[in-house]
């Protein structure tokens, strides 16, 4: 059973969901935080798999929340309505599984939480950073890195050298501050 803490200051929203989730066969909300500190508490308390927080929340948003955790490894996955520009670098520097839509299906939300449980970081492709031009083909390798694929079919659209995929490995490796070698 993946145990499941969600902060969201919305009522509707945080039943929405937590019933949502309930209804998987392997999934249990077992806490309900309506900002930052009460999810830190929530989470230190009852020690869940995952921690689901709405980026914007009062006392405490999710990522200063989420940068909180980071010491503890907890797998933390921020929802969002809406882009804005540096938190998706600040999601990375906290260590943060999921960075998500909060529009997306229900069962999409699921499947996110699976695969995190597996090891894997999700991202919506729509929340990321433009900062530098090679933002793009660094987020198709790590996402064929993050689908544990080992071999990049050439393409008339790409024409990635190995050269090119180390320097964007390279450079997500450093974005993350993931160790080296």
């Amino acid at each position: 059973m993946i145990r499941i803490v969600i902060a969201e200051d919305q009522e509707m929203l945080l039943e929405a969901m937590s019933s949502l989730l309930n209804f998987e066969e392997d999934i249990e909300v077992v806490g309900q935080a309506r900002n930052g500190e009460e999810a830190l508490t929530l989470v230190h308390q009852l020690q869940p798999d995952v921690c689901i927080m709405d980026i914007e929340m009062p006392e405490m948003s999710g990522l200063e929340a989420a940068e909180a955790l980071k010491p503890f490894d907890y797998k933390v996955i921020i929802l969002t309505t809406f882009r804005k520009n540096g938190y998706f670098q600040r999601a990375l520097k906290a260590n943060v599984r999921g960075y998500l839509l909060k529009d997306s299906p229900s069962d999409e939300l699921a499947c996110s939480i699976r695969s995190i449980m597996d090891g894997k970081r999700i991202y919506s492709p729509e929340l990321i950073d433009h900062a530098s031009n090679n933002n793009e083909q660094e987020m198709g390798v790590l996402g064929l890195l993050a689908d544990a694929q080992t071999t990049i079919e050439p393409s008339n659209q790409q024409s990635n050298t190995i050269g090119t995929v180390r320097k964007y490995f390279s450079t997500i490796k450093d974005k993350m501050k993931l160790p080296t070698g």
